[in-house]
């Protein structure tokens, strides 16, 4: 059975209205009310015993539908320019309890030894951010944090204070509140609102590659779910002091 990804919804107050890609194929799976009323039954057309009717708002489909093809998977190594090329903001959104790549790292020995990842020398990323903030460009992230944070968490917290340091703008916003807000359940880079690359990972949070979208749909679901986790995210400074581990 092949898994969801939510695409959008105009739900409010436990409405349900939502729509969903049908991962690996070119299907769109729709969350209605369900139609009963006969007459309306007795109008459709070359209707399956097996079938279901549902009725969604218009807006549901005007504001989430996609209206092109998915592109395939490719490496992330394909899109680090856009790392260097972008214009305004390259935001990403966080949702996983843990990275291979953090796992597999020689800091996160250094962490678990008991290191102060503040005081790592600069790296390529933390160098590429401080350029482009010294020249107005912004680099921005929202990271998920479960109550109580996993390790992977924990990692992040303490290595990402050296981020801000160099000009990133990093934020946390627990787990619950992201699924209070409707926040997708993936991860992502959004590049001046224009380009989406969401992440796929294996089981193992290894990342396999990523898939780009310029689908205005999906521009539109990611720029609404940045705005939405930005508003109520909080600095990762400020988070850093509520779990004095994390410094």
């Amino acid at each position: 059975m092949s898994a969801l990804r939510f695409l959008g919804t105009t739900s409010r107050d436990g409405d349900c209205p939502t729509l969903y890609e049908v991962e690996g194929t070119d299907q769109i799976l729709v969350q209605g009310d369900r139609v009963t009323a006969p007459e309306q039954l007795a109008e459709l057309r070359h209707v399956k015993e097996h079938e279901t009717f549902v009725t969604v708002p218009r807006s549901l489909l005007t504001r989430f539908a996609p209206r092109h093809e998915p592109r395939g998977m490719v490496p992330f190594a394909e899109i680090r320019h856009l790392f260097q090329e972008f214009e305004h903001t390259a935001w990403r959104l966080e949702t996983r309890r843990g990275y291979a790549s953090d796992r597999n790292s020689e800091s996160w020995a250094a962490w678990k030894a008991g290191a102060d990842l503040t005081a790592e020398p600069p790296n390529a990323w933390r160098e590429n951010t401080a350029r482009a903030a010294a020249e107005g460009r912004r680099f921005e992230r929202v990271r998920l944090v479960d109550e109580p944070m996993t390790d992977g968490q924990a990692f992040l917290l303490a290595s990402g204070l050296g981020n801000v340091a160099s000009g990133e703008d990093i934020r946390n916003l627990t787990r619950s509140q992201a699924m209070a807000l409707g926040l997708p359940d993936y991860d992502f880079w959004l590049f001046d609102s224009k380009i989406l690359a969401r992440f796929v990972f294996d089981e193992d949070d290894t990342t396999l590659g990523v898939i780009l979208s310029e689908d205005p749909a999906d521009i539109a679901a990611a720029c609404q779910a940045r705005d939405a986790a930005w508003h109520h995210a909080i600095p990762t400074r400020d988070y850093a002091q509520r779990v004095p581990s994390a410094m």
